[in-house]
């Protein structure tokens, strides 16, 4: 199987961001950044669920844009399927446009929360409960949705050696 579609999956201050580039880097792909970090950067972080559905539908919209410019593959930063866990997670519950999406990754790697969390003004779950909760979720909805997955762990070059041997597992 080709992959065409590789999601960093997880709570925040994980690594997702710091690794995405030198991932797509090493397939010779592109980065779907985070929507939601742009929008909360813009808007502020007093979310809706109308606001997720929002981040949810417009990153889906960048990817399926690159996909029909033949840009892959894609390392995404983030999906809706992470937005529907920050749904659980800020409300309990989440709009069920996210429950109706298809568009799945061919492989999610879940970070681990064993890196320190660092505020940054968008970060909201620094906690050691409530980044647990988030891992917990997170790893939850890969399960629930039972999508191809694999977690991801450890310091810097420790994390990206197991992302690119499970991307090779995979693809």
């Amino acid at each position: 199987m080709t992959l065409r579609t590789i999601c960093l999956h997880g709570p925040e201050s994980t690594g997702k961001s710091t690794l995405a580039p030198r991932l797509a880097a090493h397939l010779g792909g592109e980065v779907v950044e985070e929507y939601g970090r742009e929008y909360a950067e813009t808007r502020g972080i007093d979310f809706t669920m109308r606001d997720l559905v929002e981040i949810a539908k417009t990153h889906d919209a960048g990817v399926q844009t690159m996909l029909n410019a033949g840009l892959e593959p894609l390392i995404l930063d983030t999906d809706p399927l992470m937005t529907a866990v920050w749904a659980d997670m800020l409300f309990g519950t989440r709009d069920p446009w996210f429950d109706g999406w298809t568009g799945t990754a061919d492989l999610y790697l879940l970070f681990d929360i064993d890196l320190p969390w660092v505020a940054d003004g968008t970060r909201m779950f620094g906690d050691p409960a409530e980044r647990q909760r988030f891992f917990d979720l997170s790893r939850a909805e890969l399960e629930r949705r039972q999508v191809s997955w694999a977690l991801i762990s450890g310091d810097g070059d420790a994390r990206y050696v197991q992302a690119v041997a499970a991307i090779d597992r995979a693809g």
